[in-house]
């Protein structure tokens, strides 16, 4: 079994400040909980920006600037920069960040879904930003782009020369694996491919071990083995998913993207907190934990010296 790539989602666009005090939303806290969750085990650093002024979800360039430098110089930790942003957010909108910085690797939405995350303003009454809860009870009508056309031509800004970006492919329902067994077989991608199982999120599948094996039996049957895998359980299914997955042969990701949580009713103190738990959890069951340079190895990366910040 190879080693286990832990992932840490550091901040996305799904939670709001309102959320956790401990969710990152400032460059500092970004910065500094990223290199604490590198600190902790995570190989691979999932990143998203935030408007520096609000903490609303940002796709600026100029604000991934003021946190990408500070975790270059600390860490050896792959950076994944988001291309998918937001929602709210067309494609064109949301790829400026990877193409201005040219990171080892980029994530990839491989479909349209109805991401919603209105049930989550229920929870709240009261708002820290103004921008919140229109944000989430917007996201009732929203349709998460993600066209063949959006998916060839992020393929084709960032997978090749001069960016030779890694693609995390983010697959939220088995018809993604579908969409991108399509889009391998046209050239847009080339094996070995790095999968992440996105589940529980409202509009994808949910996040059962029953759909997590239904999804590696469907890769199994599309990739054979030019392929690896990792799982998000979104919410409370984390860990439970993290650890099956584990013993099957993928790779994890955690981090306050996915929860918000350390355990059930207890908000997380940090992203390194949910890495440190997923880590022990791994290596009581057995698994090795991949250094940033394992999984480079691992996946196929062109390397931290080849980035643009």
């Amino acid at each position: 079994m190879p080693k286990t790539i832990i992932t840490c989602a550091v901040t996305g666009a799904i939670h709001t400040p309102t959320m956790s005090d401990a969710l990152p939303v400032t460059p500092d806290s970004i910065a500094e909980q990223a290199i604490a969750a590198a600190e902790a085990g995570a190989a691979i650093l999932h990143l998203h920006a935030r408007n520096p002024e609000n903490g609303a979800p940002s796709v600026a360039p100029e604000d991934f600037e003021l946190f990408l430098p500070r975790i270059k110089q600390a860490t050896n930790a792959i950076v994944n920069i988001t291309t998918g942003g937001s929602p709210t957010m067309t494609v064109e909108q949301r790829i400026p960040a990877a193409l201005r910085y040219s990171p080892e690797m980029c994530s990839i939405n491989m479909g349209s879904l109805n991401f919603a995350l209105h049930p989550l303003a229920d929870r709240y009454d009261d708002w820290k930003e103004e921008w919140e809860e229109g944000y989430l009870r917007g996201s009732e009508a929203n349709i998460f782009r993600n066209t063949f056309a959006d998916i060839r031509m992020v393929a084709e800004r960032l997978g090749g020369d001069p960016h030779n970006a890694k693609f995390e492919h983010e697959c939220y329902d088995v018809g993604h694996l579908y969409n991108l067994k399509f889009c391998l077989d046209r050239g847009m991608f080339k094996a070995p491919i790095f999968l992440q199982f996105v589940m529980g999120v409202l509009g994808g599948i949910s996040a059962e071990i029953d759909n997590l094996l239904f999804m590696k039996r469907t890769a199994d049957k599309l990739f054979g083995d030019q392929y690896q895998w990792s799982v998000i359980g979104a919410g409370s299914q984390q860990m439970k998913l993290a650890a099956v997955a584990a013993q099957l042969g993928g790779h994890v990701r955690v981090g306050l993207e996915d929860s918000l949580y350390i355990a059930r009713g207890e908000l997380a103190e940090s992203n390194a907190q949910q890495v440190a738990k997923v880590r022990q959890i791994l290596e009581l069951q057995g698994n090795d934990i991949a250094s940033p340079d394992e999984a480079r190895d691992i996946l196929g990366l062109k390397g931290g010296d080849r980035v643009n910040f």
